[in-house]
């Protein structure tokens, strides 16, 4: 088993048959308790909210790590949790569905028996919205204190602004033909997007507040001669393909950057476009998130890609990289109980887990055998056997001859002293010591002088 993988610490397979995108996951502490909690919508309706307490790690899913399963009547594009309630600073839940926006309280109450806290949701308010939604962005917008307010792209290429409870207004961009990625930008207050012009695109938020309403969607003559009320873009960078996610991330240790993920690259880039670099993956990505600084003035970020492999990049130079048993379309990190930094990856099929890096071994361990009684009259008839054959064997030891070469005499002077003595010059290969003895009383018989090699 591979050394270098994701270690799973809590995992779980949601419903059968239903499909998840990449807005699909949030990680967040939406009832207000101090830790964090995993919310999941899915494209069937199903909203589910889960905190992972396993016993020890790799445990899986016990029933009351899920808090809360509600099903809408619609698909659900997008959960995210911020401050979208007027009048407090409390979180609350924005479930984006196709045609309606609704915005959720979650609460538990304690359990006097010991079916454990009874979690449930209360919906603040909605919007109906008059076209088909894509994603949504939410933050700050116009530098307001304490609350969070929300943008909604729709398929059609309108940007509609909510300020919580109340409608704001609504935004056409420029040159739209299919809906990109969405973020926002809470140190330069623009909105950021990917066109399908394969440019990063930069809206303010001013310029946004202060153009011509969505509705009158003909400009007059008096708008074209330049009146300020246009909708103009602040910057743009053209990086060459389709992106699949954008995020903007500041962190202490590290300046304000904007990150794109593309389809074989993923950039940084600074608040006004520039790049401060990029980097050319092997292999198609899926999913990523920015998710710390470790050292003054880098940045730390997840990619996950079709390859079911986690890389961990830090600026451009790779790091880790471990194998997941899914392809990811949505990772983010956690704090669970004590234990911070947990990966927490979704699959378009529904496979939630929560994970850590690490090189523990996985240890193996061998199946027990299964005992068998033992016939001892096979293994009398086993013996007999094997021990004929061993008894046949050393019958047929001790017959190998010897070979006798005799070659031409290779006797000098020094060696024989008479003259008269004839000599030649035997080699004999000993096989065996029966044999060899044999053969040494034949040749001291013979009448002639022999060396002995």
């Amino acid at each position: 088993m591979s050394l270098f993988k994701a270690r799973d610490w809590w995992s779980t397979v949601l419903g059968e048959n239903e499909e998840f995108d990449q807005g699909c996951l949030c990680v967040a502490d939406v009832d207000n308790s101090g830790q964090d909690k995993i919310i999941v919508g899915s494209y069937m309706g199903y909203l589910r909210i889960f905190s992972p307490h396993p016993v020890k790690p790799g445990d899986g899913f016990q029933a009351e790590d899920q808090l809360l399963e509600v099903q809408f009547r619609e698909p659900i594009l997008q959960v995210e949790v911020g401050k979208f309630v007027s009048g407090t600073e409390v979180l609350h839940l924005a479930v984006l569905h196709c045609r309606k926006l609704c915005v959720y309280a979650v609460s538990g109450t304690l359990g006097n028996v010991e079916h454990g806290n009874q979690y449930q949701i209360k919906l603040m308010y909605e919007h109906n919205l008059q076209r088909t939604a894509c994603n949504m962005t939410y933050g700050p917008f116009g530098g307001v204190k304490g609350r969070d307010l929300i943008c909604i792209q729709s398929m059609d290429g309108m940007l509609m602004l909510f300020e919580q409870e109340s409608y704001a207004f609504g935004r056409f961009l420029p040159g739209f033909l299919l809906p990109g990625p969405l973020t926002y930008s809470s140190r330069t207050d623009s909105f950021i997007t990917v066109s399908s012009c394969r440019q990063v695109e930069s809206y303010k938020y001013q310029v946004l507040a202060f153009a011509t309403d969505a509705d009158e969607r003909q400009e007059t003559e008096q708008q074209k001669l330049g009146s300020g009320k246009r909708l103009v873009v602040d910057w743009v960078l053209n990086i060459g393909e389709q992106a699949l996610d954008i995020c903007v991330v500041s962190f202490n240790q590290a300046v304000s950057s904007v990150f794109v993920l593309g389809e074989r690259n993923f950039f940084c880039l600074k608040d006004n476009g520039q790049i401060r670099f990029m980097k050319k993956l092997d292999c198609n990505p899926s999913c990523f998130i920015p998710y710390c600084s470790v050292t003054e003035g880098t940045i730390n970020t997840l990619v996950g890609n079709h390859s079911s492999m986690l890389h961990v990049y830090q600026d451009v130079t790779l790091k880790w990289a471990a194998q997941l048993p899914h392809i990811p379309v949505s990772v983010k990190v956690a704090n669970f109980q004590d234990l911070r930094g947990v990966i927490v990856t979704l699959s378009d099929s529904g496979h939630l887990q929560c994970s850590y890096l690490g090189t523990d071994p996985s240890l193996f361990q061998a199946p027990k055998i299964e005992s068998r009684e033992i016939n001892y009259e096979e293994l009398d008839a086993e013996m007999k056997k094997l021990q004929k054959i061993i008894k046949e064997a050393t019958k047929t030891q001790g017959i190998l001859l010897p070979f006798l070469y005799i070659p031409l005499t290779q006797a000098i002077d020094s060696e024989v002293k008479a003259e008269a003595v004839p000599s030649v010059t035997v080699k004999v290969l000993c096989l065996t010591q029966t044999v060899a003895l044999n053969w040494w009383q034949m040749l001291t018989n013979l009448p002639v002088f022999c060396l002995l090699h």
